[in-house]
């Protein structure tokens, strides 16, 4: 198992009765009749594709595919009810704090908009308007660019209950807008792009793929590309040594498209992203031979991406350098790269528990505060597990964020 970290805070306790003798938790019975449906269109879909499918393109349809992936279904996701929770979940504190960055950059441009990308629960638009309307700085509009239709539907309810008084500044999209002018916000967006796996081996290194077979789903390989090959080459350079033999290199073949997509659309503004990950001489660290490749299961993390399919999220640590890279092709600025920890501490963190927790009247929210706060700010936890990039075109001044401490010399 890798010394990867995986997006949830903490193991809480499942909905499920009892536990399979694997650890993972036991799934209701309809439940797992959703499941077959989606292993027999992966098969389906492994048989087209000759009977090997490229674990990227696998990743793509568990997690994606219209009507069956993880993100396409209905079925709960985040939080304390779902299989993993997030940063804005984990407290307010996270989004109120946010909010403070997204303001100053909104001031700088004297106005504009916030595009979030995949706005899971819906929980971060809501803190981040509620703040920026007390800061008197919110945006003309606040996008919000969601794939799943099942996610947009909770969104809008959560924001109809909580702002009705704000849901006419929301607009939910399903392409990239144009001539962007403010603030891009990601946050554990990046981890869940499809990942391609090769394993270097004493020949030519070959792409990791899933079959299918009477036991089931398993682990196959195909040749690799030439783009596979100088994606390899690229990485063994930002590395600065060779990779082993047996070393599984991760990488994520869509963030080219996604950058220039982001670079295309953004005019003038910052590009705010939040995740998991490392610069490349951390991330392909020795140690790390064998990936970063991590599923979440109703609070149950594991490492097994071919144990139900469709019914459980699979992520992989970000390469922070290769994404700075990208964007820097596709003509942004890199302005920032830091932990979370000091990311927060430099927008005023203290400042907004103590605010908080002044305003606080039970106990229970005060110690709920306490927790959230250390959850996003211990080094165990999110504080420096995870990380922020800033990315932006024409905008002039330091970001308040990466006043403290600021890595992108690291990248």
């Amino acid at each position: 198992m890798s010394s990867c970290v995986s997006s949830y805070v903490r193991p809480q306790a499942s909905r499920a009765k009892s536990l399979h003798k694997d650890g993972l938790p036991a799934l209701e019975p309809e439940v797992l009749e959703y499941g077959e449906r989606v292993l027999a269109f992966l098969r389906e879909q492994i048989e087209l594709a000759g009977g090997a499918l490229d674990f990227a393109e696998f990743m793509r349809l568990a997690l994606y595919a219209p009507n069956l992936g993880y993100y396409a279904a209905g079925m709960t996701k985040f939080g304390a009810a779902g299989d993993f929770v997030t940063a804005p979940e984990v407290s307010p504190l996270f989004a109120r704090t946010l909010a403070r960055q997204v303001a100053e950059i909104l001031m700088e441009l004297d106005q504009g908009e916030v595009l979030e990308f995949g706005a899971g629960s819906g929980v971060m638009a809501v803190e981040l308007l509620l703040a920026l309307e007390r800061l008197h700085c919110l945006p003309i509009r606040y996008l919000i660019l969601e794939v799943s239709a099942s996610l947009r539907a909770v969104q809008r309810e959560r924001l109809l209950q909580a702002v009705p008084h704000l849901l006419e500044r929301v607009v939910w999209l399903e392409a990239w807008p144009q001539d962007f002018v403010g603030v891009m916000l990601g946050n554990e967006v990046l981890d869940a792009m499809p990942v391609r796996i090769l394993e270097v081996t004493a020949g030519e290194p070959l792409r990791v793929a899933v079959s299918d077979s009477a036991q089931g789903l398993a682990w196959a390989k195909l040749p690799a590309s030439e783009d596979d090959l100088r994606v390899l080459a690229e990485l063994t350079t930002a590395r600065g040594e060779s990779f082993a033999e047996g070393y599984r290199v991760e990488f994520h073949p869509d963030l080219p498209g996604w950058m220039r997509g982001v670079a295309q659309s953004l005019k003038q503004g910052v590009v705010l992203l939040f995740d998991y990950g490392a610069a490349a001489r951390e991330l392909y660290a020795p140690e790390r031979w064998m990936g970063t490749l991590r599923c979440h299961l109703r609070h149950h993390a594991h490492n097994d991406p071919l144990l139900h399919p469709g019914l459980q999220d699979i992520t992989a640590w970000v390469d922070f350098s290769r994404v700075a890279r990208c964007a820097q092709a596709s003509g942004l600025d890199v302005l920032g790269y830091t932990m979370q920890a000091h990311f927060l501490l430099g927008c005023g963190l203290a400042e907004v528990y103590e605010d908080a927790f002044a305003m606080a009247e039970r106990e229970v929210d005060r110690l709920q505060l306490a927790q959230g706060f250390k959850t996003l700010m211990m080094p165990g936890e999110m504080g420096e597990r995870f990380k922020v990039l800033a990315l932006g075109r024409d905008v002039g001044g330091d970001l308040a964020g990466f006043g403290m401490r600021d890595f992108r010399g690291g990248l």
